[in-house]
């Protein structure tokens, strides 16, 4: 079969896959990984006496990024050995930067600097009254630093680590962060994946694995007194995938996935023609989680159809289907818009949890968990 018998959308990402060498993950990493430029935020960098220390010039590196996507964009490229030589220079240039960022975080973890997160002020605030935590998490398995904020609970273990959106970082959800942290009386946990704001490495579905491995080992030790359960793991969009992954593979208390997708592919195309170059199987792999998954979509969502959370939902083993939140009229980003549902969204987060907390304690207790009631509700 020729290429023109495919549908358009296949075709393109074959031709993507071609002109990349048959390479995965640079498919996975054009199509995939849109990390905000300029991020939402900065770390503040103090050194050990408690000084602020100037920031270093980085901002050349990022236009000359902006430039070359520019370029990319508005110049029409001839043929294939230019159109492969353009990914390449933007592998190329990623590695650049990876590289100075990871040996300037080498030198901060030598020296001792602390980091205070800013968020871009056009970010609205929220008053939280306790300790806010910024640090860079080492990643042995990627060799870079991952970029975290910690809300701290002064009266509980149970951590929440939040895996976010695609075209967005930790400054852009510090809203919605500082809300959860204020309101549910947990530690909130929020990291940014490889390549994305003040994190090192490069944005590939293996690193956004590792990342969160690694932030998932880093609340176990550091909150929750090494007690897998006291962990819920949150999974927003693109960050289903990496929350799937670790679900199936580690334990924990639970599971929230918020507008996820069943995999990647699937989100541009139904056809499973080039289905060896899908990412994040989240369809496959959650029927392997054995705890309490709560799915979360809008109805009108018009980037990850509905119908992908209802499948989720569908796959997830029946004794652990938590009650979802099928949003009539909310679209894929807007859930949480506006104050009215800002507070139904986390009376069903309380309600969860809740439920999360009596499971555990019947099984410490010694008796059989009681089953996990289902509804479907607008």
């Amino acid at each position: 079969m020729c290429y023109c018998c495919f549908p358009p959308a296949i075709t393109a990402l074959l031709c993507l896959w071609v002109r990349s060498g048959f390479s995965k993950a640079s498919v996975a990493g054009a199509l995939t990984f849109f990390p905000p430029n300029p991020a939402f935020y900065k770390f503040e960098r103090y050194d050990r006496n408690g000084e602020k220390i100037a920031d270093d010039e980085e901002e050349d590196d990022e236009d000359d990024e902006n430039e070359s996507k520019e370029d990319d964009s508005n110049t029409e490229l001839n043929n294939e050995s230019e159109k492969q030589e353009s990914l390449s220079a933007r592998t190329k240039k990623l590695q650049q930067k990876a590289l100075l960022k990871f040996e300037r975080d080498e030198q901060d973890a030598r020296d001792g600097v602390t980091y205070k997160i800013i968020p871009d002020p056009r970010i609205p605030k929220v008053k939280y009254e306790g300790m806010i935590q910024s640090v860079k998490i080492y990643n042995q398995q990627a060799k870079s630093y991952i970029a975290t904020v910690v809300y701290h609970s002064a009266s509980n273990e149970r951590t929440l680590i939040y895996s976010h959106g695609n075209a967005t970082d930790i400054g852009a959800m510090s809203y919605v962060q500082g809300i959860l942290a204020k309101n549910l009386n947990i530690n909130i946990v929020m990291y940014d994946y490889s390549g994305y704001g003040e994190s090192g490495g490069i944005p590939l579905e293996p690193n956004t694995y590792k990342d969160i491995e690694t932030v998932y080992n880093f609340a176990l030790t550091k909150f929750c007194g090494g007690n897998p359960r006291k962990i819920i793991i949150y999974g927003q969009s693109v960050g289903s995938g990496p929350s799937c992954y670790l679900c199936a593979l580690h334990k924990v208390g639970g599971l929230i996935l918020h507008s996820p997708f069943m995999s990647g592919m699937r989100v541009l195309t139904p056809s499973r023609a080039l289905a060896c170059l899908d990412i994040y199987p989240n369809i496959d792999r959650i029927k392997k989680v054995q705890v309490p998954v709560m799915i979360i979509h809008g109805l009108q969502d018009e980037e990850v159809d509905a119908s992908h959370g209802h499948a989720l939902y569908s796959a997830v083993d029946p004794q652990y289907r938590a009650e979802p939140w099928w949003v009539s009229d909310r679209g894929h980003n807007d859930i949480c818009e506006g104050k009215g549902r800002m507070t139904e969204y986390v009376k069903r987060l309380r309600n969860y949890l809740a439920s999360l907390e009596e499971l555990q304690h019947d099984s410490t207790a010694g008796q059989e968990p009681a089953a996990i009631t289902s509804f479907t509700s607008c």
